[in-house]
């Protein structure tokens, strides 16, 4: 048997799209961009957003070269359905037939665990080329929808056999997110204030991100959608900008704080968890494209970050919101035992403040550590989830290109407790 060589992966281009409101009850009112948009619409734009910008930059970058398409979702029902990466890709005008697709799915974690997939592949030979990708239209399909569905199957035998299963996981593990960020709240002995701090000022950093213009269209692509009026008629517009960012958070933060603090708890009486220290609900798609380092030389194009390692770690399943810490801590120790005071960007997604707060404690850095998510979380972004991975990996990679900064860390944490985390370097 030969033993495969280990190659150094890297990442030539990562993008996303304007990441759209998404509020089914609310939806009139917010107008969300992709509410008249297929999520298969969404990933097509992406991916061929993507191929278009390396072929750009490359005259002999052949799309035939790339192996396979990754894309992480959370609900695969509807129009998410059915390998939506593979039926994205087959619709994509700039993607052969012959490249392949697979749809990844690990909750929050799911697109992350789409970069983590294709990079350990290409890393001991299996592909040259490869596209990790995200999407989630929450607008069309709510967060646990797809259990939901198993009501409407006439199979009671089958649909008994997964209740009882169910009934019996559920003492273990709790599908409130809000309740285990209010137990994080609990364990890490996390105030209100500090968690309502963390959350004015992830809109802050996300305006700052957002206003940069030129760094900005780095990483964000215009898309096209059908807006919906409300006389009924339709609309084609090009929307260049996140719509989930509250700028006056920086423009008048008096005002902001005042109207945070004036948020009620949502999951206990006199809990700490709010709307203003929450992810937002919200629809996005997101695309990176990964090589093999020789590969990326041979076609001319400058690499952006290598990947050191990955990492995805369990944890406990009710307190949920903390299997990044394992994660991290797995991913810096396989990464030539970097420690955290050796990262220049430290990326966790916001899926609340409180398991936030509980890294910046657990790894001993300030809650306002500037290295945090510079660009902004899911706070004020907004939380896709199976694009959230994707989205936030882009965020970071174009952080540490542009300020001339080298390592940085990436972390999700999931439903049922499931943490993840990668590690990279920008290639200089």
């Amino acid at each position: 048997m030969t033993r495969k060589e280990i190659r150094e992966v890297v990442v030539v281009d990562s993008i996303r799209l304007p990441v759209g409101k998404s509020s089914r009850a609310q939806m009139d009112k917010l107008g969300g961009y992709y509410r008249n948009s297929s999520s298969q619409d969404m990933l097509i734009h992406v991916l061929e957003s993507l191929v278009d910008r390396i072929q750009t930059k490359s005259s002999t970058f052949d799309a035939h070269e790339i192996e396979d398409v990754h894309v992480g979702i959370l609900s695969q029902i509807g129009d998410q359905g059915g390998n939506i990466a593979r039926i994205a890709q087959l619709m994509a005008r700039n993607i052969p037939d012959i490249v392949a697709g697979a749809t990844v799915n690990r909750y929050c974690n799911a697109g992350l665990q789409a970069i983590n997939t294709c990079t350990n592949a290409i890393k001991v030979g299996d592909g040259d080329i490869m596209i990790a990708a995200g999407v989630e239209n929450l607008t069309h399909y709510s967060m646990g929808i797809d259990f939901q569905i198993g009501t409407f199957i006439d199979v009671e035998q089958i649909h008994a056999q997964f209740s009882e299963r169910m009934s019996d996981l559920q003492e273990r593990m709790s599908f409130v997110q809000g309740e285990s960020a209010e137990q994080v709240a609990d364990k890490y002995d996390l105030s209100r204030e500090d968690m309502d701090k963390f959350g004015l000022w992830s809109h802050q950093k996300a305006t700052q991100g957002m206003r940069d213009s030129e760094l900005y269209e780095k990483r964000v692509v215009p898309v096209e959608v059908e807006i919906e009026n409300r006389d009924g008629t339709m609309e084609t517009k090009t929307v260049t900008r996140d719509q989930t960012i509250r700028e006056i958070c920086l423009d008048d933060p008096e005002t902001a704080w005042e109207q945070m603090e004036r948020l009620n708890p949502v999951f206990r009486e006199e809990g700490r968890v709010t709307a203003g220290n929450s992810s937002q609900i919200s629809d996005g798609a997101s695309a990176v494209m990964l090589m093999a380092r020789e590969k990326a030389d041979e076609l001319g194009l400058k690499p952006l970050v290598r990947i050191l390692s990955t990492a995805v770690a369990g944890d406990d399943p009710q307190l949920m919101l903390t299997g990044p810490i394992p994660a991290m801590e797995r991913a810096l120790a396989r990464a030539d035992n970097l420690t955290m005071e050796e990262m220049h960007c430290i990326e966790p997604n916001e899926a609340f403040a409180s398991p936030c707060l509980a890294f910046a404690k657990h790894f001993d850095y300030s809650f306002e550590d500037p290295r945090v998510n510079p660009y902004g979380g899911a706070i004020a972004i907004g939380h896709p989830i199976g694009a959230s991975g994707v989205q936030f990996f882009t965020n970071m990679v174009h952080y540490l290109v542009n300020t001339n900064q080298r390592y940085g860390i990436q972390t999700l944490c999931g439903g049922g407790g499931v943490g993840i985390a990668t590690v990279v370097e920008r290639v200089s």
